[in-house]
């Protein structure tokens, strides 16, 4: 479990990047939801907490590729492959991220 920052420091609508091997973005959503992904994009080397999000989708700011923040699939090309998605809890109002185990899985 990785502590990444307080709720309340994570504006709905925005990311942050977690600076782990490989790195993961968390994505508050304007839903209140969140979610974590690996936070670089399958089609390129790129940062995808630095994309568009919108709603449960975020999109991948070099070549616009999309993917599902609930399942780490990508909704278009030029991505082919899903990222990994993560498992997130609050607890005493900090954001934590649970590392999945396994490529492609939630943990």
């Amino acid at each position: 479990m990785i502590p990444v920052c307080r709720l309340e420091d994570l504006p709905e609508g925005e990311s942050v990047r977690v600076e782990t091997t490989p790195p993961v973005a968390v994505f508050h959503t304007d839903d209140g939801e969140l979610y974590a992904i690996d936070d670089t994009c399958t089609h390129q080397d790129a940062s995808l907490s630095e994309g568009w999000l919108e709603g449960c989708l975020v999109e991948c700011p070099l070549h616009a590729a999309s993917f599902d923040l609930r399942t780490g699939r990508p909704t278009c090309l030029p991505a082919r492959r899903p990222v990994r998605t993560h498992r997130v809890t609050v607890e005493d109002g900090v954001i934590h991220v649970h590392l999945a185990a396994e490529e492609g899985t939630a943990a």
